[in-house]
């Protein structure tokens, strides 16, 4: 599939997606959300992906909406659902908006952080499953200063992984924070040498996908972002169908013979 203003490969496993506008700090224009939302699609189906990617060209990793085309943007535009469609995993609605669709993704999704992540781009990494930083990096939610509000889900999302407190400080003051700040309320899983970023993100999603069954990473991401929706009896009764089914699949019986014979799993996704 061709791309303009991204870049797509695949590596060991792993497809990365590098938003290409680097004169631009990666801002987003709807050219680039259409073609990333292909390129998660494109990872997603792909039986020989395992993990994705995602980080910015240059030394940003998305300043947010190119101001260019915010200034100009119709008002019914930030409720279309233009390029959207269905991933088909079964997920909930709430997964299948505008920026929201990072869950509905049956890879986990890595935000590898090179730099400024501003507005959509703080977005696009809390939607992310992991979220690794270099030392360079700089957050800001943004929206305050431009006189905008939470856009796209932050409001909800933001809390849900840093606590209400620190929620309410980013995105009422719009200030920004450096990568040791975000490591400490918990913005960031990593942060690393900004030299060492891509070595270390690749790395870690060729482990993901190799040491670890991608059946239960699949499951488990699902059970993970349904279980703000659920009281304790739903999930717990979800867990257990889940469980009963992981019995009789091939990464279960992988998962047993490879502990019982002391060597490197081989697990297939099934």
């Amino acid at each position: 599939m061709a791309y303009t203003e991204l870049i797509y490969r695949v590596t060991d496993s792993v497809a990365t997606i590098v938003l290409n506008r680097p004169q631009q700090l990666n801002a987003l224009t709807h050219v680039l959300e259409s073609e990333l939302y292909r390129a998660v699609a494109e990872a997603d189906a792909d039986p020989a992906v395992r993990a994705i990617i995602l980080t910015g060209a240059g030394k940003a990793f998305c300043a947010g909406m190119d101001i260019a085309q915010l200034e100009g943007l119709p008002p019914d535009d930030i409720r279309s659902a233009r390029h959207m469609r269905a991933f088909d995993m079964g997920v909930r609605a709430d997964y299948q908006t505008r920026y929201s669709y990072f869950p509905a993704c049956s890879k986990p999704i890595i935000s590898a952080i090179n730099g400024a992540a501003a507005g959509l781009g703080l977005v696009m990494a809390l939607y992310s499953d992991f979220r690794i930083a270099s030392r360079t990096s700089v957050f800001t939610t943004a929206f305050a200063k431009r006189g905008l509000v939470a856009e796209h889900g932050v409001a909800w999302i933001l809390p849900r992984i840093v606590g209400h407190a620190s929620a309410t400080d980013l995105l009422l003051t719009s200030r920004k924070i450096d990568a040791a700040e975000a490591l400490r309320v918990g913005l960031v899983h990593q942060v690393v040498d900004v030299d060492e970023l891509t070595t270390h993100a690749q790395e870690f999603a060729v482990r993901l996908g190799r040491d670890v069954s991608p059946r239960s990473v699949r499951v488990m991401k699902r059970q993970l972002w349904e279980a703000p929706f659920q009281d304790l009896a739903a999930a717990v009764r979800v867990a257990n169908d889940e469980m009963v089914a992981s019995f009789g699949s091939d990464d279960f019986r992988e998962g047993v013979n490879h502990f019982i014979e002391r060597r490197a799993p081989a697990f297939t996704g099934q």
